[in-house]
């Protein structure tokens, strides 16, 4: 596996969702009027406060603890290549957008080394502009500077928003069945 220094190349997008048609935006002024560009850029300790609470207000779940040790475990000598990103807004970078999270895994059940994408999430506020898929293609780049060539991540099968959103991005079924066994 290639490991080269991976240079982020920041973004900055009109906030729309890039594959939708020209007539459906103009017939929907709202949608122009939320519009706003945003940036793609790596996370800093700073902005782990901002990501915790952002996946409270989706999860329902306070993980501060865990967000904070995954940020500090991907700075750490010897862990795998991790890669932990954030969209901010561009005229607000105080703003948290939403982020992604992500780290290169070698061998684990036979599987050449790969991109995993741990965690992806975007305020709901922010959807349809484009901002999911800026994070994800910034990761994509990544771990293709990195050397690999497959990208992965796990869904849960009745989570529909995530499904859909990986779906139509390209991402489809891998070669991998995962088991599992309650142990209660």
């Amino acid at each position: 596996m290639k490991r080269s220094s991976t240079r982020l190349r920041t973004q900055s997008r009109t906030a729309r969702r890039p594959s939708q048609p020209a007539e459906a935006r103009a017939a929907n002024p709202h949608a122009a009027a939320q519009a706003s560009a945003f940036i793609v850029r790596k996370a800093k300790r700073g902005d782990v406060a901002a990501v915790t609470a952002l996946d409270e207000r989706i999860t329902g779940l306070a993980k501060s603890e865990h967000w904070l040790e995954l940020y500090d475990r991907q700075k750490k000598a010897g862990q795998p290549a991790g890669i932990f990103l954030v969209a901010i807004g561009a005229e607000a970078p105080d703003q948290l957008l939403g982020f992604i999270v992500g780290e290169i895994r070698a061998w684990e059940f036979g599987s050449a080394p790969c991109g995993w994408v741990y965690a992806l999430s975007v305020d709901p506020q922010s959807r349809q502009l484009g901002v999911g898929e800026a994070l994800l293609e910034a990761m994509a780049g990544e771990f293709r500077d990195a050397g690999v060539a497959k990208m992965r991540t796990m869904v849960t099968r009745d989570n529909l928003l995530p499904m859909l959103f990986f779906r139509g991005e390209g991402m489809m079924a891998g070669p991998y069945v995962q088991l599992e066994k309650d142990l209660h």
